[in-house]
């Protein structure tokens, strides 16, 4: 299970270049600002999404001051409706609970079940600002390295833009 350690531990033996600032724990994007962090314009939103059904999951990555609309983006994913998952679903897909959503968590899905999205905006600042699957703490880290360890990891990451359709 990859906790904050276990985080930090492989972006240090993968050479990964990142920034963490320790903090008290966030549930919010509010509490995020309050802490007025260097990097805090780089600090991202996740949400952890469900179909219709509750068969397939997404994490999707945007940032923090742009909204998702859940029923344009069910369209851009090719989804059935969606809904934000239940705790209970991301303790079992991620590893997680309330507040600690991140990409980091897809380390923790041995299935690789969830499927994850990051909006085009997001790449194209070239860092973000995410919890290190604990929040009580933010690490600065570039969207390529991310994407490169997931990836690696064995999920695929797929850009989007949130105000048109998928760019694969």
């Amino acid at each position: 299970m990859y906790r904050i350690e276990e985080v930090i531990g492989l972006l240090d033996s993968r050479g990964i270049e990142y920034e963490i600032e320790r903090h008290v724990p966030v549930y919010t994007i509010e509490e995020m600002d309050a802490l007025k962090l260097p990097f805090s314009d780089l600090v991202v939103k996740n949400l952890f999404l469900r179909d219709y059904k509750g068969r397939e999951h997404f994490l999707v990555v945007l940032r923090k001051d742009k909204n998702a609309d859940l029923k344009k983006l069910k369209g851009i994913i090719g989804s059935t409706p969606l809904s934000f998952a239940s705790e209970d679903r991301l303790s079992k897909y991620l590893g997680l609970s309330k507040g600690e959503v991140t990409p980091f968590g897809v380390l923790n899905d041995e299935s690789h079940s969830v499927r994850v999205y990051i909006d085009k905006d997001v790449v194209s600042d070239g860092k973000l600002a995410i919890h290190p699957n604990d929040n009580r703490a933010t690490v600065l880290i570039g969207i390529l390295d991310l994407i490169g360890l997931i990836e690696g990891y064995g999920t695929e990451v797929r850009t989007i833009d949130l105000e048109g359709d998928c760019n694969g």
